[in-house]
């Protein structure tokens, strides 16, 4: 007996929706052009929002840069819900496992003491600058305009949230589930000099009215100086001194930095090509910002006791990032 096994194409209706089609043509869409593109609310508003009757809810003229296509502001990575959520779940399982690996063989107890004091002088009072950038990210989703930028947007948002439980999870394995590290870490935030340079520039992000500005600021300027700071001091002069721990606690924060600098210095370069004109403004917020950044690690690095030629180090770095999005 011979079974003669065929098989049937079944031709889809359609190849994506139509609002990609539009924009992409007739093929078959991927899931971050069907999840971000052309999604953004453009007509039929009711009424104009009474805490901002200048603008409309959602309203381009809310930021001082002007794009042709709000959509050129395109993700890098295309992360969608889905991809995201994958990314960051890889992420947790990672570092919870360096956690684990931690607290299982007591690993902190190889770190001499009086670095364990300055890792935590430098971590601890972090957990309170990502909870601002936490805020920040939240107001850009929120006025920004453009699916493509506020649903990056409010990835970053999350991502700083996780990034504070993770410092606070790192102040708890040091200080053996004991509070007194996180409460030292605030103490700082809040009193201590060293601090206060970075307190205040947070402080008056939230008062920022145009987005994109607030954009500029925080997610370029300052972790631009922030978040290659902590690297730098870690690997180069706390390591060297029996921390290799610290480093492995603290890779989450250096591969988020890395993965989202990608998508920053894509949005910010994209813009200053868009018209000279935007590309005037950037450089203003830059150099406007540039000093608070400068004078914040300036002031945590005397905190920690470190050399000035570390903060130059930081400066070069920075300059170097602004080279490559032609804006230096």
């Amino acid at each position: 007996m011979q079974i003669d096994i065929k098989t049937s194409t079944v031709q889809p209706i359609r190849n994506t929706y139509k609002y990609v089609e539009n924009r992409f043509g007739d093929k078959v869409g991927s899931r971050y052009q069907e999840a971000s593109y052309d999604l953004q609310e453009e007509i039929n508003f009711h009424y104009r929002p009474i805490f901002n009757p200048e603008f409309e809810i959602f309203d381009k003229e809310k930021t001082a840069i002007k794009m042709q296509d709000w959509y050129a502001l395109k993700d890098p990575r295309q992360l969608y819900y889905g991809t995201y959520t994958l990314a960051r779940s890889r992420l947790q399982e990672v570092q919870e496992s360096n956690f684990v690996l931690t607290e299982k063989n007591n690993l902190l107890a190889y770190v001499p003491e009086p670095i364990l004091a300055k890792i935590s002088t430098l971590l601890m009072p972090l957990r309170h600058y990502e909870w601002g950038a936490n805020m920040n990210n939240s107001y850009i989703t929120g006025e920004g305009y453009g699916a493509v930028l506020t649903n990056a947007a409010m990835f970053c948002t999350m991502d700083r949230l996780g990034n504070a439980q993770f410092l606070t999870r790192i102040g708890l394995i040091i200080g053996e589930n004991q509070t007194v590290f996180l409460e030292e870490g605030k103490n700082d935030w809040l009193n201590d000099p060293n601090w206060q340079a970075l307190r205040k520039s947070m402080e008056e992000l939230f008062l920022v009215k145009d987005w994109y500005e607030l954009f500029v600021a925080q997610n370029l300027v300052l972790d631009g100086f922030i978040f290659p700071y902590v690297k730098y001091v870690i690997h180069n002069e706390f390591a060297p001194k029996g921390a290799n721990t610290i480093v492995m606690l603290t890779a989450f924060l250096n591969e988020w930095f890395d993965e989202t600098s990608n998508w920053v210095n894509s949005v910010i370069k994209t813009t200053a090509a868009e018209s000279e004109s935007n590309k005037e403004q950037l450089v203003a917020w830059i150099e406007k910002y540039k000093p608070q950044a400068i004078e914040a690690i300036t002031q945590i690095n005397n905190a920690l006791g470190l050399d000035k030629e570390v903060v130059s180090e930081i400066q070069e770095i920075f300059n170097t990032r602004l080279e490559k999005i032609k804006l230096a």
